[in-house]
């Protein structure tokens, strides 16, 4: 049995993330493929409680080492738990966020060393890196905009502007590290030509894994 395509897609708030995951999960699956969808921080039980933890505007504010320790706590959970046993058994992994938003969010948002990130990402993950990733990106106000009309705000959604540009500074600056495993998708257009090109890179990642 070959091994399974890790596939995540990043992007800051209101990108339509969940919308496009959708759209590329059953774009994969019209091609016969076993697709797993799964989410960080999350995917698994404990990675699940570690999340509402995270997100909660219930819980006080905590030190950015906290908030990065414990994403990669679930990170590491993920991983052993759910990520690597799918993938081993020949399904395909969509992933809703994974360790460049760790870059993203605690490195560009936060302001944490990006040195400290990777060193907990080699810790946690060895080489074990995404297939491909696919970057809805869209101009941080855009994003804010849809997420906060959704309604209640989690505690990364109420940060500021200026926050969630620094982040967007970094996935793009990532994105241009490596363009083989990236691809950057104008998430600012209509829904429908976001879509168009969601399952037009998905039909070449499948060639792509395919071969």
């Amino acid at each position: 049995m070959s091994r399974g395509c890790f596939i995540t897609v990043e992007g800051v708030e209101g990108v339509g993330k969940s919308t496009q995951i959708e759209a590329l999960v059953e774009r994969l699956r019209i091609h016969g493929l076993e697709v797993e969808l799964t989410r960080e921080p999350g995917g698994t039980e404990v990675g699940e409680a570690i999340r509402t933890l995270l997100l909660s505007p219930e819980y006080p504010p905590m030190h950015a080492d906290t908030e990065l320790l414990l994403m990669f706590a679930a990170r590491a959970e993920h991983i052993q738990r759910r990520i690597l046993p799918a993938l081993e058994q020949g399904r395909w992994v969509v992933c809703d966020r994974f360790t460049d938003a760790s870059y993203a969010y605690q490195g560009g948002g936060r302001g944490m060393p990006l040195e400290r990130i990777a060193q907990l990402e080699q810790w946690v993950q060895g080489d074990f890196r995404p297939d491909a990733t696919l970057l809805l990106d869209a101009p941080p106000e855009v994003g804010l905009a849809r997420a906060r009309a959704r309604g209640p705000q989690d505690r990364f959604e109420q940060e500021a502007v200026a926050f969630f540009e620094r982040v967007r500074a970094v996935y793009l600056q990532r994105a241009a590290a490596e363009p083989e495993r990236f691809r950057v998708i104008d998430a600012a257009r209509p829904l429908e030509a976001v879509r168009a090109e969601v399952c037009a890179v998905a039909d070449a990642l499948l060639e792509q894994c395919r071969a």
